[in-house]
């Protein structure tokens, strides 16, 4: 698989990478072998391939694991990827969005995901169950999954996926990897889920929720932040949504200098 190779199957299929929906394609096929050995991929192994593209990657992993389910959003594309892939038996394609479309189940995730979906793709899959994902991000987003409290990059999403999963940033992977070249370059992601989460919360849902609002208040000090989600949440008066905040744990720290288990002591602490 090649540039080459790339840019005849766009062509022969009247087709041009699309920006808004992150179409840059993988022209190393040495780095599916990487994907691979971080999976620890096996025979017994159904696995995810979101973003599947022409199906240089699934076809790859086929030969790796027990089966295959390759989605792609792009309905030019996924016809291709059908066609490309019809000899495998092993191999089900699915045309539509990862995050909404109904999948059989699978126990890992390995993909190379346009930039896009990165987010989303991560909170997705943290829920899922799953043995492991690895995947090729856009390395600033990977560098905000693992930032420490205090730095520039911590944020809503760094507290999210540690409280369920740890994250591991593996080999850079340059931007020229790729055809088109995005702009920036990648980095590859291993996550896996705790074997012993560092910390519970009574409600996920609830948690995710404040540590978002907290974070586009990261500067403020805690009682101030929280005070107007109190009022909405718990449907306080502004008097009464004030005096709660003061009593939470950390309330005159900024939500940028907290840890993730802070967080947790913090949702805690919200009355049911």
């Amino acid at each position: 698989m090649s540039q080459e190779q790339i840019q005849s199957l766009l062509l022969a299929h009247h087709l041009i990478p699309n920006k808004l929906l992150g179409q840059n394609f993988m022209i190393d096929s040495n780095l599916y072998f990487k994907l691979c050995e971080y999976a620890t991929l096996n025979a017994s192994d159904v696995v995810l391939d979101a973003g599947a593209g022409f199906g240089f990657l699934t076809r790859f992993l086929s030969d790796k694991c027990r089966a295959v389910v390759a989605v792609e959003k792009d309905r030019q594309i996924a016809l291709v990827l059908r066609e490309n892939l019809k000899d495998l038996e092993n191999v089900s394609v699915m045309m539509g969005d990862v995050l909404k479309v109904s999948l059989p189940p699978f126990n890992k995730i390995v993909a190379i995901p346009p930039y896009y979906l990165s987010s989303q793709l991560v909170m997705w899959l943290i829920e899922q169950r799953v043995d492991c994902g690895v995947m090729i991000v856009q390395r600033e987003f990977a560098e905000r999954l693992t930032a420490p409290a205090g730095s520039e990059k911590y944020g809503w999403l760094t507290v999210a996926l540690h409280q369920q999963a740890n994250a591991t940033l593996l080999d850079v992977v340059p931007k020229d990897k790729f055809y088109p070249p995005p702009q920036v370059d990648s980095i590859i992601l291993c996550l896996k889920p705790w074997t012993t989460k560092p910390f519970e919360v009574k409600n996920r849902p609830l948690f995710v929720q404040l540590i978002k609002w907290l974070f586009s208040e990261r500067n403020k000090k805690l009682s101030k932040a929280v005070a107007p989600f109190l009022r909405s949440y718990l449907k306080l008066s502004k008097q009464d949504a004030e005096k709660l905040a003061q009593t939470l744990p950390f309330y005159d720290h900024r939500p940028r200098e907290l840890t993730p288990q802070n967080f947790g002591a913090i949702v805690d602490a919200l009355p049911n």
